[in-house]
């Protein structure tokens, strides 16, 4: 076959050599042509149904996303229903609602609705039944940690008296610092618990912590203020970024000398 200078293209007044290219490319298109064909023969009809199912799968996420987003307003719809009734006194409807709420599927509402039980069964005085079916909301790994963290305070606000005080910190300590949403009430039980440890340097650190946070409620701040200066530290004085109601190192280091 007549090729042009060094294999190149052809030589444009050879005629042979162009007749050959014509050729060559009339035969690669075929076989282009046949390469096609066998392969939609072998897999047409499978890459076919794989298109047919990646519609209806993007149509049935499309249709369970809007399913979702109906049922999570209908229930939060039903969980208003239920503390409306709490609110007219009437405690029965309210807890027949709260169980269909429970069995919805909803993570967010269940936890919801488990904590109101708890909270009734509190004021009723069944501690042991607050106590577990809060217990159950703080071991729940796939709620949001807001409503876990609210289940762990309330839990061990309702087991305080019971509890030994470093078994409170230990608890406690992931929500006990600067900052967190519930360092107040965290960090005024593991304040407390400093105190019965006879640990009142780290105690009073805490407290003074506490005294220093604006948004927390100023009876609660002010009670701080108060026990900080009972166990000798200044709160209005002490460097804001020292000592963390988790159990600072130097605030401890001092409670185990005393």
């Amino acid at each position: 076959m007549a090729l042009g200078p060094k294999g190149g293209k052809p030589d444009p007044n050879d005629k042979r050599a162009l007749s050959d290219d014509v050729f060559l490319r009339e035969v690669d298109e075929a076989v282009r042509k046949d390469e096609l064909e066998n392969f939609w023969t072998r897999y047409g009809r499978w890459l076919l149904g794989l298109a047919i199912a990646g519609l209806i799968a993007f149509g049935g996420y499309i249709w369970w996303s809007g399913q979702q987003r109906g049922n999570t307003e209908e229930t939060g719809e039903t969980f208003i229903q239920a503390i409306d009734k709490l609110q007219n006194e009437d405690e029965a409807g309210a807890l027949e609602i709260l169980k269909g709420i429970k069995e919805s599927g909803q993570p967010a509402y269940r936890a919801m609705a488990e904590l109101v039980e708890a909270n009734l069964a509190m004021e009723k005085g069944d501690s042991k039944k607050a106590i577990a079916a809060y217990a159950k909301v703080a071991a729940d790994d796939s709620l949001p940690d807001a409503f876990r963290d609210l289940a762990l305070i309330r839990q061990t606000t309702a087991e305080f008296d019971t509890l030994e005080p470093q078994k409170v910190i230990d608890r406690l300590k992931p929500l006990a610092k600067p900052g967190h949403a519930w360092f107040g009430s965290a960090g005024e039980m593991t304040a407390i618990s400093y105190l019965k440890m006879g640990k009142e340097d780290a105690a009073g650190q805490i407290f003074a912590q506490i005294a220093k946070q604006e948004e927390l409620p100023e009876s609660l701040k002010a009670r701080a203020t108060q026990m900080a200066g009972s166990l000798g530290i200044d709160a209005v004085q002490l460097d804001d970024t020292k000592g963390s109601a988790s159990g600072d190192e130097d605030a401890e280091a001092k409670g185990k000398d005393k």
